[in-house]
């Protein structure tokens, strides 16, 4: 099992995945807004989405997991 994090403080804007998806490392699996920049949140592990610990919108903190990958 492998979590994927945020890696800054801020709003998730897109998830660009969904449970089920094959993810391979280095694939955007949401998007991040912090001072009106969005930032790509990269899997650094290849697997499949087992769960989607946050929603379009919610606030995250750096460290936050955002996916889990098995």
């Amino acid at each position: 099992m492998a979590e994927v994090e945020a890696h800054i403080t801020g709003t998730v804007w897109k998830i660009e995945c969904s449970v089920g998806d094959e993810i391979e490392e280095g694939d955007t699996v949401a998007i991040l807004e912090s001072m009106k920049m969005e930032m790509p949140v990269e899997s650094e592990d290849a697997g499949t989405v087992s769960e989607i610990r946050c929603e379009e919108g919610q606030a995250v903190n750096e460290g936050d997991t955002l996916v889990v990958l098995k």
